[in-house]
């Protein structure tokens, strides 16, 4: 059966006939799950990669790594215990095509391997992807000692000449329109021959968990990593040079794609128990848990996992989403359903995303009979009755959870492309209406 046969060009978003009541065992994260495969493949030795994400982004990371060379054999564990990739790292060779779709991960984490690469490696990817800013890393690159192929357009398509190796040394980079750009070099850094020191030089550096959850991550397979967050210099990551070791990693559950389960509950005065949620994590989705509580819920984490209960009521809310700015669609969303006004700021650089999804949300919103408007850096949300309508999503997953969360309790609305979420969340169509218990 084609893609298109189970997920129509329009998908009648479910309404809620009552509150939730559902556990919903969300896939591995996309955020963890990338960062993991790059790490596995420059590492000195093979290592397992246990409950990976298998979505569009982590296919096209791991196709990628591939066609460099690296051997990435998908399976179950050794002690038999659920899926599990053995990654094998091998010398990195070209010349080759990668195809990074829509994927900022891909499309940014991987140049930087790619210098450390024997011949050409040609970077392409969706049309929307030649859109998205990656001068942070191809300037950076460059100053690192690589040679770069990219007519001067500072973004795709491009092609990275690999010369086996690369010196490294330091390197500033405005970092503002993406944490990645620094995540990027990092990853990477420990190869280099005299590591990387990389100094952040423009405004407010976004999504910090990511840089955050980058560092830990190097630091679990044997990286020397300074940052400021341990006493370095502030805004300056120095990596020092190393061999990685292979690790067996287990993939934490994806807290952003929790966000539309967790917001059901929410929306409908309900109740949604997410397995597994780490008492301590990086990823920026487990600030939900203050977040939506603020907005009228209450949630638990036991060992079981985390549950979130809804008040039957919902708050507006005003709060700074510089650090969570992947939150934001579906936070306006609820805020859309809400009792009062919010404010959502700090989050100018998601104008550059998967799409400007800014102008989305106050698009997609105001055509179901919303009020929202765009600010400098996001968006003010008064809250109106809403009716059914198309809501667009642009070939952005967050989108298309978003709209999903509002027709819950707005009849008639219909999603354009739901397939789209298979970029980081598959199966959203069918966990949806499971849970919901359709």
């Amino acid at each position: 059966m084609t893609e298109s046969a189970v997920h129509p060009a329009l998908w009648p978003a479910p309404r809620a006939s009552g509150a939730v009541d559902a556990t919903v065992t969300v896939p591995g994260s996309k955020s963890v799950t990338n960062r993991a495969l790059v790490l596995a493949a420059l590492a000195a030795e093979p290592g397992w990669l246990r409950r990976p994400l298998r979505s569009r982004d982590t296919l096209l990371m791991a196709e990628a790594l591939r066609a460099m060379g690296v051997g990435i054999e998908e399976g179950v564990g050794p002690d038999g215990s659920g899926e599990a990739w053995r990654v094998i790292p091998a010398g990195l060779h070209g010349p080759t095509t990668i195809d990074v779709g829509n994927a900022g991960t891909v499309m940014r984490f991987l140049p930087p391997v790619a210098a450390l690469a024997d011949g050409p490696i040609h970077f392409d990817g969706d049309l929307r992807s030649y859109e998205r800013p990656l001068n942070g890393v191809i300037d950076a690159l460059r100053v690192l000692g690589a040679r770069i192929d990219d007519d001067g357009r500072g973004s795709l398509p491009m092609t990275v000449h690999g010369g086996g190796a690369l010196d490294g040394g330091p390197v500033s980079i405005d970092a503002s329109s993406s944490s990645q750009f620094v995540s990027a070099l990092l990853l990477s850094a420990p190869r280099y021959n005299q590591g990387v020191e990389v100094r952040h030089t423009g405004a407010r550096l976004p999504s910090m968990p990511h840089i955050r959850m980058t560092v830990d991550m190097l630091r679990a397979v044997g990286a020397q990593v300074d940052e400021p967050e341990t006493g370095g210099e502030p805004n300056v990551w120095r990596v020092s040079p190393s061999a990685l070791l292979g690790r067996d990693l287990t993939v934490e559950p994806d807290l952003s794609n929790a966000q539309p389960f967790l917001a059901a509950a929410l929306v409908t005065g309900g109740r949604v128990t997410i397995p597994d949620w780490p008492e301590r994590t990086t990823q920026p989705g487990d600030a939900l848990r203050e977040i939506f509580s603020a907005m009228g819920g209450s949630c638990e984490l036991t060992e079981r996992g985390l549950t979130f209960t809804g008040s039957g009521r919902i708050h507006g809310i005003d709060v700074d989403l510089g650090e969570v700015g992947e939150l934001t669609p579906g936070i306006a969303a609820v805020a859309a359903l809400a009792d009062g006004p919010s404010t959502l700021s700090g989050v100018a650089h998601l104008r550059l995303h998967e799409t400007d999804r800014l102008a989305a949300l106050t698009k997609e919103i105001n055509e179901l009979g919303g009020d929202v408007t765009e600010t400098a850096d996001g968006l003010h949300i008064r809250p109106r009755p809403l009716h059914g309508g198309t809501f667009h999503t642009y070939d952005d997953h967050r989108m298309a959870t978003a709209g999903s969360i509002i027709g819950l309790a707005v009849p008639g609305v219909e999603i354009e492309n739901v397939a789209t979420t298979a970029k980081t969340l598959p199966d959203f169509p069918q966990m949806w209406t499971g849970m919901l218990g359709a």
